[in-house]
């Protein structure tokens, strides 16, 4: 597969980086995107020379800021969430520990897929949080509450039901990442937790991994879409257009008068 959404940057020292290239969208994904990202990892599974992935976008602004919302508005949103899965299938299922490198903003689906990572660096500009309830997008099943096992659930429900913005600080107190440091020093810093997982015995690490990844592998293998049980005719609702129009349109959106 040839990629134009991600770089695939393979290093001598056992790492290779990929990288969210879509800045003009602050590395928002869309369809190629994921379906890019789930290939990659597929080759990095199958290549015994990779022992360590980082997960990055491209420039200063923004690690992921979540599902492209003009993508979503034209029908993505049918393919997002098979496709979000697919990604943290493909994820765990390579059995190599995965790092985020968050340099700005890490918001909606650049939220979840930083803290479905094994690490995560961020840099002290770098900002969290969920956008779902805001603009319309709902996630479900273990995507959101993989949350409560990192944060615990009364962090886990302030981040996803109220969609508050979350300083790098506020984040590494909270458990969401693993270390701060200021911008200049992010690669650095990357660098040295890649060093030292090159360090150590591959197939302990493959098995250390498999082994939290099985906590819950019943999540992942008992999804349950509640959007379809709750509301199958959202997609394409005055209620989901709603919260995408207002995005496009840089205003609040009005959700008050939708049943509750």
């Amino acid at each position: 597969m040839e990629y134009s959404d991600i770089i695939f940057e393979k290093k001598g020292d056992g790492s290779v980086w990929l990288w969210i290239n879509r800045p003009k969208t602050h590395n928002a994904f869309r369809g190629p995107t994921l379906e890019q990202l789930i290939d990659a990892y597929q080759r990095i599974k199958e290549d015994r020379e990779i022992g360590v992935v980082v997960l990055s976008g491209v420039g200063e602004k923004a690690f992921c800021s979540g599902g492209d919302v003009s993508w979503e508005a034209q029908g993505g949103l049918a393919d997002a969430g098979r496709l979000v899965l697919g990604l943290y299938d493909a994820m765990r299922d390579c059995l190599k520990p995965t790092i985020a490198r968050v340099n700005g903003y890490a918001i909606g689906g650049g939220n979840h897929l930083a803290y479905m990572c094994d690490f995560t660096i961020a840099s002290d500009n770098a900002i969290f949080g969920q956008n779902g309830p805001r603009v319309g997008s709902p996630a479900s099943g273990y995507i959101v509450n993989y949350a409560a096992r990192i944060l615990g659930h009364k962090r886990a429900r302030e981040m996803w039901l109220l969609c508050r913005r979350i300083p790098a600080q506020q984040a590494l107190a909270w458990g969401l990442c693993n270390a701060v440091v200021a911008a200049e020093k992010l690669d650095q810093e990357v660098q040295r937790w890649v060093d030292e997982i090159m360090a150590l015995c591959p197939t302990a690490l493959k098995t250390v991994k498999a082994s939290f990844d099985d906590e819950y592998r019943e999540l992942r293998v008992f999804f349950r879409d509640y959007l379809a049980e709750f509301n199958p005719n959202f997609l394409g609702s005055p209620e989901q257009l709603e919260g995408a129009n207002a995005f496009l349109e840089k205003r609040s959106a009005n959700y008050r008068k939708f049943p509750r």
